[in-house]
């Protein structure tokens, strides 16, 4: 058989074609392949496996890979990812040492096609399973291996479930463990995985959260079928273990029933090889370690710098003037100036001197929008009522340039408050204007989610004036409401220095995109870069430099709540930190120090490869999160997702902002958050 540039199996004979993919060190490879018959590997599973041929270097491999019906499921292309992230953070780690052949060696990978692949070189031995049993002096060589594998992994913050005979390899002198796809992360909520009797008891039940100990009890369990030529039992020790003295004294712990009565990786190593424990801590520099300390030392200034004096109360009295979103005037509700849309979308004006009925009248004025005459040389638009009637309004406006993904990460932003992602928070939405809201859906939220790629936003018409793309009214835990409208500018607009911008001048809080493709000159976004024909810009974000320049500052810091935002994170998704932050599940209460640590590793990544232009919006603004995000959890095909969007941490901005709002109730007060507290 071969394979087509996508890992598509064609017919044996047939000309060798070409098949590209990313290496471990980010380069693109084309390589002509040829690949055999593909099987199941685990039949319980959706990947398929075949061997294969690189042609240009004669390198024999395996590729494992999803079928286009397959990969339409998010699911199996999770476990596709989950096996690549773990083998890059394998390979980055134990790079020039003596460990890494215990782990299978990934030559590249190709993820957002309609067949997404992986490619392994050849495997070293044979499942254990498959084996007639290891002889007395080869048992304790397995044991070492197999257990130095489970303290490499512990030493990442990974825990592999699913070792089994069938995923760990023997070759006659040591060990490989494979079965990558069931790698978890320390600390995360356990879910059912594997078979018994090789999965503990808590991670068959799904149970508690993953710990390091759970591959512990798997180890024990191959260990004893290897010695026996049996399974154990699936909830205990084996009755019979102390009959085997090579199992006797290290593994009894082992089957203790919960993982904190288990011994660690570490201390069954050093139990079966005395001294090996302590050889295999990474002693490789930490490189992101002087960027960490720079944050710290910029919130440590943003602390102690006094803040700018407020110009205006947060609170406003409902029915109380408001400022217009557009000309940045005040305005007050006028029953008399009151419009609603016909069925050509034109406005008509509405009288409601002939509706006597409140909850009709109040339904009519929800649908309405009024006329704003505050300023008289600006053009002509309009307000939603509820924008007028429910106190000081919030706006949020989106800024960075062109095909950042600003468009895509509000949209599914707005999805997720609608889904009630702020409900845990005490926050509960409806729609301003329920005609303009269906809208939205219909015309965002839903092609996007269907696995469209959606327009990229257009340019402010011949009124030269920015307007809002969506609007909502928000409800705190004490009952307040304040709207909230969202602006999506194009990047072409947001470097005007003409009026269009002047809608800035009264903004509420601000969200700045990062495009890594345009930020970070890593080798893996190269291709990114080459498909929409741009490069990297070391003076960082054009569309940055002029709102930023653009709004007024009274003292050392702006005061207006800000949010970064690293997106289109999913080309970075086996990359650290952003590895781990996509995993991240949305935060269940907010705390004083909430997103600190988040965006320390943000603000790391940044300085150290994209440079400290890309940082210009967190050192302007006092308080300034850092955020990671991906709103499509992959890369277009062709005009579309392959296998729809998976949003990820797209929320997160706003509720920081909501939390510097004091719309979101945080320990320690809106005025802290965001900067954290001094260490006592």
């Amino acid at each position: 058989m071969t394979t087509s540039h996508t890992g598509r199996a064609e017919p044996a004979g047939a000309r060798s074609p070409y098949l590209a993919f990313t290496e471990p060190t980010g380069r693109r490879r084309t390589a002509p392949a040829r690949f055999g018959k593909p099987s199941r590997r685990d039949p319980a599973l959706p990947q398929g496996v075949r061997n294969g041929l690189l042609d240009d270097q004669g390198q024999q491999c395996v590729q494992v890979f999803l079928p286009a019906a397959d990969a339409a499921n998010p699911a199996a292309r999770a476990l596709l990812d989950t096996e690549a992230g773990t083998a890059l953070q394998l390979a980055r780690a134990l790079e020039n040492t003596a460990y890494a052949h215990l782990f299978p060696t990934l030559i590249g990978y190709e993820l957002d096609t309609p067949e997404p692949f992986l490619l392994y070189a050849a495997p070293r031995g044979i499942p254990v399973g498959r084996t007639h049993g290891l002889s007395s002096t080869d048992q304790p060589v397995f044991a070492r291996d197999l257990t130095l594998a489970l303290c490499l992994l512990d030493g990442q913050g990974l825990v592999p479930r699913g070792v089994s005979p069938a995923t760990v390899l023997w070759d006659g002198t040591s060990v490989q463990l494979w079965g990558l796809e069931g790698v978890a992360r320390a600390g995360r909520p356990r879910t059912p995985w594997g078979r018994a009797p090789y999965c503990s008891p808590e991670q068959q039940r799904g149970e508690g959260l993953v710990d390091a100990r759970d591959a512990v009890w798997s180890a024990a369990q191959v260990l004893y079928q290897l010695a026996t030529g049996r399974p154990g039992p699936a909830d205990r020790a084996p009755a019979d273990l102390a009959q085997h003295r090579a199992l006797a004294g290290t593994l009894p712990g082992a089957f203790a029933p919960t993982a904190g009565a288990r011994p660690s990786p570490a201390t069954l190593l050093e139990l079966l090889a005395p001294g090996e424990a302590g050889r295999v801590a990474l002693t490789a520099a930490d490189g992101a370690r002087p960027h960490q300390e720079a944050y710290a030392q910029a919130l440590h200034a943003k602390r102690r710098a006094a803040p700018a004096p407020a110009e205006e109360a947060e609170e406003e009295k409902v029915h109380g003037e408001v400022l217009c979103p557009y000309c940045l005037e005040g305005i007050q509700l006028d029953l008399g100036k009151l419009f609603v849309p016909d069925d050509q979308m034109q406005y008509q004006p509405l009288d409601l001197s002939r509706i006597t009925n409140p909850a009709r009248r109040e339904d009519e004025m929800r649908a309405a929008v009024q006329q704003c005459t505050a300023d008289p040389d600006f053009p002509e638009h309009h307000i939603p009522v509820p924008y007028l009637t429910h106190g000081r309004p919030l706006t949020v406006a989106m800024i960075g340039q062109s095909s950042t993904g600003k468009s895509h990460l509000l949209t599914q932003m707005i999805a997720a408050i609608t889904d009630g992602g702020l409900k845990p928070h005490g926050v509960t939405h409806q729609s301003v204007n329920p005609e303009q809201h269906a809208r939205f859906v219909r015309e965002r939220v839903q092609p996007l989610r269907s696995g469209q790629v959606l327009d990229h936003t257009g340019a402010l018409g011949l009124d030269g004036f920015a307007r809002f793309a969506e609007s909502l009214l928000l409800t705190d835990a004490r009952g307040r409401v304040r709207p909230i409208a969202f602006f999506d500018i194009a990047g072409e607009d947001l470097v005007r220095t003409d009026g269009a911008l002047r809608f800035l001048l009264g903004i509420d809080a601000l969200v700045f995109v990062v495009d890594p493709a345009l930020a970070l000159p890593l080798p893996q976004l190269d291709e990114a870069r080459q498909r929409v024909g741009s490069q990297v810009d070391r003076d960082g974000d054009a569309a940055f430099g002029t709102v930023l320049d653009r709004l007024p500052r009274k003292g050392p810091y702006l005061e207006t709540p800000a949010a970064m935002v690293l997106g289109k994170s999913d080309l970075l998704r086996f990359q650290p930190p952003v590895d781990r932050w996509l995993g991240e599940d949305p935060p269940a209460a907010l705390g004083p120090d909430h997103f600190l640590e988040e965006s320390g590793d943000v603000y790391a990544f940044l300085r150290r490869y994209a440079g400290q232009a890309w940082l210009r919006p967190f050192d302007a603004f006092r308080r300034c999160t850092l955020h990671i995000a991906s709103a499509t959890g992959g890369q277009e095909n062709q005009g579309r997702f392959p296998a729809g969007t998976g949003p990820r941490r797209v929320l997160e901005p706003l509720l920081s902002l909501l939390a510097m709002h004091g719309i979101i109730e945080a320990p320690g007060g809106a005025a802290s958050f965001g900067v954290g507290r001094e260490a006592q």
